[in-house]
């Protein structure tokens, strides 16, 4: 539904509650262990009806107090991750673009540095209202206004649709990022020190956010944890929203898909990812990885990869953060149930296919000599999907003159007996200090030796990306070619020359280019 006048917003609490009043209106949030928390609040319109697969439009304001302390419902995604049971429990709630704030001192002048989250998921699923994002540790800790968001993911977000805007995912990620620029200080946040952080598909929102003019001045520094990859030519995303589209007997128009429910349009995209791997002559690696959606290197929204922006000069003016876990297809490996099982003829095929170069397995075989098969075929894999990603955003930025800050969490998870290393995701709940809730804090286990160090590791991590949000420093120093260093985060810390020497040597003269639709398709 999508009322042409909004409904009036529910006004409950105390009157102890904290209130700010912003351009739209009046919120009244709520006071959790001395942080103002305000959750749910609107920064665009409902993108139903008329506004389907719209790039996000301005909110209408509203009369009297608005409760906040309710987070927004999830946008539309289906079987991904278990996230169709929050769908589910947002029935009929079609607000899926709100933001959230948690912030020490929910006063105009208090002009305390932001650091604003984009969750990953996959570009597929997610929610800023996961237990795992709560800000009120870093808030309450560390001096800072913490703001989550929902934005669109899936077919709705993210798919090639004609007479649609590409990357409407990322459009609303802009104006979440104009909604904070334009009343963040309301709730005792500096407009002009802004940090956009994200992990995963998150850390590649970052990245595209660096390459697009829509974002320009939208942020002053930006921390990107585990940079994928995968950034699509138009011609795939086109063919796989086509193929999304077919699910339902129809063609990937606005005209086609706007009256379909959110939920089977979602449903529709959950059974193009699970075929991927029937697809991979006509749709390459993507297929391989089960990666169905991205963002489309359109020439538009988004004009280059983030790669060839940043290495063109696009991010100079915006301080750099970015790193990756040691171990980042630990996790990728025991889902699909491979752990400790790689075979020779499982290790080969992922060479062949993800090692650069035309003679790429050789070199990995020759540079990881005593490797076995699981090991050479993780490698290769973190290699392609995150670690070097990362690293090579690092290099385009220092490259072109600008400033980045590189890191590698090297403190293995505790939970499973310590099988998953630093595993992808680990740095999610020790950047929030979230230890002991939501689906990462179950890497770390439940034992006290393993949340005392988690506890040390995390204070570490806090430190530097709350002080890189503050000061733009966040305690070492900054990459250069030569150098190369490095924090190593663990229980105790380190830096060192980057240490992933052997990927990076393989690696040096990859391009991270837009993936392509196959030449014979």
């Amino acid at each position: 539904m999508s009322p042409s006048v909004p409904p009036s917003p529910p006004s409950y609490g105390s009157t102890s509650d904290p209130v700010v009043k912003t351009a739209a209106g009046s919120l009244r949030g709520a006071r959790e262990g001395g942080v103002a928390v305000f959750r749910g609040i609107p920064y665009a319109r409902p993108p139903v009806g008329a506004l389907r697969f719209a790039a996000p439009r301005a909110v209408r304001g509203w009369d009297g107090v608005r409760g906040a302390r309710a987070f927004g419902p999830p946008p539309p995604q289906a079987g991904a991750f278990g996230m169709d049971a929050l769908s589910r429990e947002a029935a009929g709630d079609d607000d899926w673009l709100t933001v959230n704030v948690w912030s020490p001192d929910p006063g105009p002048g208090a002009g305390l540095p932001v650091m604003v989250w984009i969750q990953g998921g996959a570009y597929v699923t997610g929610t800023s209202g996961l237990p795992e994002y709560d800000g009120g540790r870093l808030a309450r800790e560390h001096g800072v206004v913490v703001v989550t968001f929902n934005y669109r993911v899936g077919v709705e977000g993210f798919a090639q649709i004609e007479g649609a805007p590409a990357n409407r995912g990322l459009l609303d990620q802009v104006a979440a990022l104009e909604w904070v620029r334009d009343g963040i200080r309301a709730f005792g946040g500096d407009p002009g020190r802004v940090t956009v952080f994200g992990e995963s598909a998150g850390a590649g929102s970052v990245a595209a956010l660096l390459a697009m003019g829509r974002a320009r001045g939208l942020l002053r520094r930006a921390v990107a944890q585990s940079v994928p990859g995968a950034f699509f030519a138009p011609e795939l995303a086109a063919d796989i929203a086509g193929a999304c589209a077919a699910e339902l007997g129809l063609r990937p128009t606005v005209a086609a898909l706007s009256a379909v429910d959110p939920a089977r349009l979602a449903a529709a995209g959950d059974a193009v990812t699970a075929g991927l791997p029937g697809r991979v002559e006509r749709w390459g690696l993507p297929a391989h990885r089960s990666i169905a959606f991205a963002p489309v290197v359109d020439g538009e929204v988004l004009p280059v990869t983030p790669w060839q922006a940043l290495a063109e000069g696009a991010g100079r003016d915006v301080d750099l953060l970015v790193g990756h876990t040691r171990d980042e297809q630990r996790l990728f490996t025991a889902i699909e149930g491979t752990l400790g099982q790689v075979t020779g003829e499982q290790a080969a095929e992922a060479l062949a296919l993800f090692a650069p170069g035309p003679d790429g397995a050789r070199h990995y075989r020759g540079a990881f000599p005593a490797a076995g098969p699981g090991e050479l075929y993780e490698l290769v894999h973190s290699d392609w999907l995150f670690r070097m990603p990362s690293l090579h955003l690092a290099r385009a930025q220092t490259g072109a003159g600008g400033r980045a800050h590189v890191y590698e969490l090297t403190w293995s998870a505790p939970g499973m007996g310590g099988a998953l290393g630093a595993c992808h995701g680990l740095d999610v709940p020790l950047v929030f200090g979230n230890l002991v809730q939501g689906h990462a804090a179950a890497l770390i286990g439940d034992d006290l030796a393993s949340r005392a160090e988690a506890e040390t590791v995390s204070a570490y991590v806090r430190d530097a990306w709350t002080a890189f949000a503050d000061r733009g420093d966040p305690g070492w120093p900054a990459y250069d070619a030569m150098r190369r260093l490095t924090r190593c985060f663990d229980t105790i810390p380190v830096v060192a020359p980057y240490p992933e020497e052997a990927s990076r040597l393989l690696w040096e003269d990859h391009v991270f280019a837009a993936l392509p639709l196959s030449a014979g398709a």
